[in-house]
């Protein structure tokens, strides 16, 4: 199934998506998408349409699943969001050849460059809402951002597979699990729920006056910092403004303590690891040297080294 993925041709695209019972022209546009593999395909109708296949293994039908239930809760609760679009047969997975696939209408807006005082406020009164949806109910086979989902599991990926030098796991390893020592005290008694789970400027999109936010394919149970954190330009001076501004949005339609704040630091040397392991495990991908050259190298892992120690 991974070499089906890594060799998807325009015809077995078009040929999935038809069979599915779409029209299309023949436009065919390949979207940047290091995880999944992505297109922008005209329908005859001249709409556009976008259909994302995902990785092989990543998640699983149910997990996929719930991603999309999420969508149509948000969409439900007015919240502005791009959900899938259903088939003919009311489901929004289809499957190609073993490899899991959706459609979404294609959704026009631009990644904003710099964020104003008021948008600021906005987006955190945004995510709170979304937060308020994503509490209503659990999730059974997501992630929960755990240290040993996002921490120890990564480092046993990184040093079962020989990614880390051995002059490095040492200082690597400890630094690991004192990150999630950290983490893991911490965090009893702060509040885990449905989060979008990557949210950084880039899945941010600009529309009409209003801001909402892209693909959730990460999405996950875990705590609202982690959806704010990401969307801080910097550790600088400004930051803390940033942060209070956010978090005063926030406040006008739910509640957020100041002590989850604590989980920041902790949560940024989660996403180093997790990040690594994300790497490793798309090493054989044959996109993924090409787009990380510096991977693996001695050079890399002294510094990614160095700098988890410093985190």
């Amino acid at each position: 199934m991974s070499n089906s993925f890594y060799n998807l041709t325009p015809d077995r695209v078009i040929e999935a998506v038809e069979k599915s019972g779409f029209t299309l022209t023949g436009h065919y546009m390949v979207l940047n998408s290091y995880e999944n593999r992505v297109y922008d395909l005209k329908l005859e109708d001249d709409t556009h349409i976008i259909v994302k296949f995902y990785r092989p293994g990543r998640w699983s039908l149910e997990q996929i699943q719930e991603e999309h239930q999420f969508l149509f809760d948000l969409e439900a609760d007015e919240l502005t969001v791009c959900a899938p679009l259903k088939f003919s047969d009311g489901k929004t997975i289809h499957d190609a050849d073993g490899i899991f696939f959706a459609i979404w209408p294609r959704t026009g807006g631009r990644i904003p460059e710099e964020l104003s005082d008021i948008d600021m406020m906005n987006i955190g009164r945004l995510l709170a809402r979304i937060h308020n949806n994503g509490s209503a109910k659990d999730c059974k086979h997501r992630l929960r951002l755990t240290g040993e989902t996002y921490g120890i599991n990564s480092l046993k990926y990184l040093i079962d597979n020989s990614f880390l030098p051995s002059n490095c796991i040492k200082r690597y390893s400890d630094a690991v699990n004192e990150i999630v020592k950290i983490y893991d005290s911490l965090t009893p008694g702060i509040p885990f729920h449905r989060i979008h789970g990557d949210c950084h400027l880039g899945n941010l999109l600009h529309r009409d006056g209003s801001f909402f936010f892209l693909d959730f394919d990460d999405f996950l149970m875990g705590p609202a910092v982690q959806d704010i954190w990401m969307l801080i330009s910097s550790r600088d001076k400004d930051s803390q403004r940033e942060l209070n501004l956010f978090v005063e949005g926030y406040r006008e339609f739910r509640n957020f303590e100041t002590s989850w704040l604590k989980l920041i630091e902790p949560l940024r040397g989660l996403r180093y690891i997790n990040y690594a392991a994300w790497i490793a495990r798309r090493w054989d991908d044959p996109a993924f040297p090409h787009i990380f050259p510096h991977f693996g190298t001695e050079e890399y892992w002294i510094k990614e080294t160095s700098d988890l120690a410093e985190q």
